[in-house]
C-alpha cells in the first residue's frame, strides 16, 4: 500500500498530490495530459528531488516525514525512463554488473542475474557498447539492469513512448510477461489509453498537479466520461486465456476469466495470423461502436461472436451517443455505443437481458 500527500515546486510547476492511497500489488499506472504532474509525483515518491514535502508511507515503512526523508538509495526502487540513462562507458554487461554491486544483499525480486538476462532477451547484448543499441534494445538493458538492481518496486516513466510500433509491442509483451510473473509493485507512467488497458491493474489519474482520483481498472472503463476514453470512445477490456482450434490454425478461442466463484467463463472466437501465441493470461480489447445489441441472437449474418449479457446501466458518452454497459455471465463487462435513437427505438432499460453482437476485438498483443 502507498499513502501520501506530497507536494513539490519545480520551476514553475506546483506539485500538490492531495491525500491518496493505492494498493502496491501489480501494476499502477499513472494517467493524465501532458503537463499534468506524472513525472513530478513519480520523482517526488522515488526520493529524486530533496525540495520534496509531505508524508508517504510504502506498506509499514515511512519514506516521508515532512521535510525527512528516506534517501532514495535505501528505498530500493528501481528506475525506467523514457530515454534509457544507461552507462555509456560501459557494455550491456558493465552496466548490469554495476547494478548487481549495488543491489541490497536481501533481494527482493528473488530471481537470479542469469535468468533475468534470458527473460528480458538480452544474452546477445551483453559485449555489446552502449552507444551501438537500438531504441527498444536499450530499453530492454534498462529494464534488466532494474531487476538486476533487486528492487522492491519499479517505476517506470513512459519507456514505450520515444520507440517505434515494433519496439513497442516487444516491449509490452516482455513487461507482461516479466512483471507480472516477478509480483513486483509498479508504477507506469503513460499518456495512452492502451497501455493502461493492457497493462494497468489500477489507474491514478492527474491532472493541474493533483491527484484526482484513483481507481481500479475495472471502475475507469466502467464510466462514460472515463479519462481513458478519448476519440475512440468507450471501450472493454477482457481477461482470459487463449485456446487453440484444432482443425484451423487461423482461428483462437479467447475464453474469458470468471471474476467471482459463481459464474462460467465466455468464449469468444478470433481470426488468427497463424503465429505460435502464448497460453498464459491475456487482455482482449473490444471497442464499443464495435458492439452492436439485439434482444435475441441473430441468425443469418457475418457476426459469430453474439453474447448473451444483462444491462448495468445506461449513461450519455457524447451528444446524441450512449454507453450500455454490459455484465457477461463471466462477471466481466462490455461496453456498446450507440445513438440515443437507438436506446428508445429498442426500449432498453437497466437490468434488461440483452445480446451483444461483437463485430471486431483486438488481443492486446
Amino acid at each position: 500500500m502507498f499513502e501520501g500527500n506530497l507536494s513539490l515546486k519545480l520551476g514553475r510547476f506546483q506539485l500538490d498530490s492531495g491525500p491518496f492511497a493505492f494498493d502496491s500489488t501489480g501494476v499502477t499506472a499513472l494517467f493524465g495530459r501532458s503537463g499534468s504532474g506524472k513525472s513530478t509525483l513519480l520523482r517526488a515518491m522515488a526520493g529524486l528531488d530533496r525540495h520534496t514535502r509531505g508524508q508517504l508511507r510504502f506498506h509499514d515503512e515511512t519514506w516521508q516525514d515532512g521535510r525527512r526523508a528516506l534517501p532514495a538509495e535505501r528505498r530500493d526502487i528501481g528506475m525506467v525512463f523514457q530515454h534509457a540513462a544507461l552507462l555509456a562507458n560501459r557494455t550491456v554487461r558493465g552496466n548490469l554488473d554495476f547494478a548487481a554491486r549495488r543491489a541490497p544483499r536481501d533481494g527482493h525480486t528473488g530471481i537470479d542475474h542469469a535468468e533475468i538476462v534470458e527473460r528480458t532477451g538480452i544474452s546477445p547484448l551483453l559485449n555489446r557498447a552502449v552507444g551501438n543499441l537500438s531504441g527498444g534494445e536499450r530499453q530492454r538493458v534498462a529494464i534488466a539492469r532494474a531487476l538486476v538492481g533487486q528492487p522492491r518496486v519499479l517505476m517506470m516513466d513512459e519507456p514505450l513512448a520515444a520507440l517505434d510500433w515494433r519496439a513497442k509491442a516487444e516491449l509490452l509483451e516482455l513487461f507482461e510477461s516479466v512483471i507480472r510473473d516477478l509480483g513486483i509493485p509498479t508504477l507506469l507512467i503513460t499518456h495512452a489509453p492502451q497501455e493502461v488497458e493492457r497493462l494497468a491493474d489500477r489507474v491514478v489519474f492527474m491532472n493541474e498537479g493533483r491527484v484526482e482520483r484513483v481507481e481500479t481498472l475495472r471502475e475507469a472503463l466502467g464510466r462514460a466520461d472515463s479519462p481513458l476514453f478519448t476519440e475512440e470512445g468507450p471501450v472493454a477490456s477482457l481477461e482470459g486465456h487463449l485456446e487453440p482450434v484444432a482443425d484451423d490454425p487461423y482461428r483462437l478461442r479467447f475464453v474469458t476469466r470468471p471474476s467471482d466463484r459463481t459464474s462460467g467463463p465466455v468464449s469468444l472466437w478470433l481470426t488468427h495470423d497463424g503465429r505460435p501465441t502464448s497460453n498464459g493470461p491475456r487482455r482482449l480489447r473490444v471497442r464499443g461502436d464495435d458492439v452492436a445489441l439485439s434482444h435475441g441472437p441473430v441468425e443469418g449474418i457475418s457476426v459469430q461472436n453474439q453474447v448473451a449479457c444483462r444491462i448495468e446501466r445506461i449513461e450519455t458518452s457524447a451528444p446524441g451517443r450512449v454507453a450500455v454497459f454490459l455484465a457477461l455471465a463471466d462477471g466481466q463487462r462490455l461496453v456498446s455505443e450507440v445513438t440515443s435513437r437507438t436506446v428508445e427505438h429498442l426500449g432498453l432499460e437497466p437490468d434488461q437481458p440483452i445480446t451483444a453482437l461483437i463485430k471486431s476485438a483486438a488481443l492486446m498483443g
